[in-house]
């Protein structure tokens, strides 16, 4: 599709508990990305009530979108397309991105472009990496996901493997708020490591038989659980920081090596990660090496990329919106999108 005249499109996320909007052209090139985190509210009470997310989504949306125009110098009347994430995610905050969009769409009489969140942190890859092409194999680590995808086309993907049981970014809470750390956990675990012996204590790496793609990281949590029971039953001392570098060595482990497995398996020499996890810096710096030792290219986002934002969505629904993915007034809210379901 050759055409001359820049594509600008306004992308709108809120799927969890960061209301973000940012305006993108041609599909690399972030004009504005702007997030208002609910982090400190959902603290109170250890991880996110979906009730109080969708509230505060509704007084911060508009305020939002306003800023992420006013930041990128342009008005409704310069975009091409909407584009907003419509699941996975909580429903009711998924909803008050989509009504948004629909109503901006309508207005405007925009093409309206539903992005799936999980192919929005694939596409944040695409930011700071202008040669990187499918295709490549992604790793994404979130609260709620753990994939191994092969990234055939843009938004064509191929799962090789996924979670059997928690996500890795889930796992990464429940220990944290074990331990006592509060949330978010997965960068307190990560802060709180550095302190701490990764070779302590050896906690159990599951494997899932018949496929090897796959992870499973409820048992590595049980048994950091079980782990502080029988410290407190048997009267010995917690040491805080060797059982969360421990645990992240663990997990860390586990996702490198299957990462590394596939690319061999299947001959590709592009890795990336993507999601919120994938800020992590001890699961960056294991990559990183471990592609560097199997001359693999290592790709990754900046960490405001990995977390929740809505300019990998623009870039998604850029890719999206070329191949002539539209959606109607009747978009709606699908919390359990499959990734590459329509």
């Amino acid at each position: 599709m050759e055409n001359n005249k820049d594509i600008l499109i306004l992308a709108i996320e809120s799927s969890c508990d960061e209301t973000a909007a940012s305006v993108v052209k041609n599909g690399r090139t972030i004009l504005s990305n702007i997030i208002s985190s609910q982090i400190d509210l959902h603290k109170l009470y250890g991880g996110v009530v979906p009730e109080i997310a969708s509230r505060k989504h509704i007084e911060k949306i508009n305020q939002v979108i306003e800023e992420a125009m006013e930041t990128a110098g342009v008005t409704l009347d310069d975009l091409d397309a909407i584009g907003v994430t419509y699941g996975p995610g909580l429903v009711g905050a998924l909803l008050v991105g989509v009504a948004e969009a629909k109503a901006i769409s309508f207005a405007k009489n925009l093409p309206l472009v539903g992005v799936h969140h999980i192919e929005g942190h694939i596409s944040a890859n695409y930011i700071e990496n202008p040669d990187l092409e499918p295709p490549f194999l992604c790793l994404v680590v979130s609260g709620g996901h753990t994939h191994l995808v092969i990234v055939k086309d843009y938004g064509e993907f191929e799962i090789l493997g996924r979670t059997r049981d928690d996500a890795a970014g889930e796992a990464f809470d429940k220990v944290a708020r074990a331990i006592g750390l509060g949330y978010p956990g997965g960068p307190k675990i990560d802060k709180l490591s550095k302190e701490g012996n990764p070779y302590a204590i050896d906690f159990p790496k599951a494997k899932v038989d018949e496929a090897p793609y796959d992870f499973s990281f409820s048992g590595v949590k049980s048994a950091v659980l079980n782990h502080l029971n029988k410290c407190r039953m048997q009267g010995i001392p917690i040491q805080e920081a060797d059982i969360a570098a421990s645990f992240q060595r663990c997990v860390v482990e586990v996702l490198t090596e299957h990462a590394i497995a596939a690319a061999k398996d299947y001959h590709i020499n592009k890795l990336a990660i993507a999601g919120g996890v994938a800020s992590n810096s001890t699961l960056r710096g294991a990559m990183e090496k471990a592609c560097r030792e199997n001359h693999i290219e290592f790709y990754h986002p900046s960490p405001i990329f990995c977390t929740d934002n809505a300019a990998m969505i623009g870039v998604a629904a850029y890719y999206e919106y070329l191949k002539g993915t539209r959606h109607g007034l009747d978009l709606n809210a699908v919390p359990n999108l499959k990734l590459g379901e329509r």
